[in-house]
């Protein structure tokens, strides 16, 4: 994994740039925001390809583990990447209520991540 530092407005942006995946578990999950944290990184762009599936069938709560840490710590995450396959209601409704706040956005594309910053 590398982290490619972005800085936007006086803020530092780590985006994750792997070919494989980061976060597996939730515990991947908090290492890795406890991590940038520490870097003085607050606001943070990962992939969704970096992303076990699993994340995405909220019924397992590791979502909801996952960004609710990172919401405490008022750490800015935004994942992108393609989202049109997820086709269950409670992950698209979960997706378009997070767009519509500043702490968690998914999007389509790296510009469109640096743009929310």
């Amino acid at each position: 994994m590398k982290i490619r530092e972005h800085n936007i407005n006086n803020s530092k942006i780590a985006e994750l740039v792997s070919d494989e995946i980061v976060i597996r578990n939730s515990d991947d999950g908090l290492d890795l925001l406890g991590d940038l944290y520490y870097q003085g990184f607050d606001k943070i762009i990962i992939h969704e390809k970096n992303i076990v599936p699993a994340f995405f069938d909220l019924k397992n709560g590791m979502a909801g583990e996952i960004l609710q840490k990172f919401s405490n710590y008022r750490v800015h995450l935004v994942i992108v990447g393609d989202f049109s396959k997820y086709t269950r209601k409670s992950i698209c409704d979960f997706i378009y209520e997070s767009n519509k706040g500043r702490q968690v956005n998914f999007v389509a594309s790296l510009t469109d991540a640096i743009a929310i910053f």
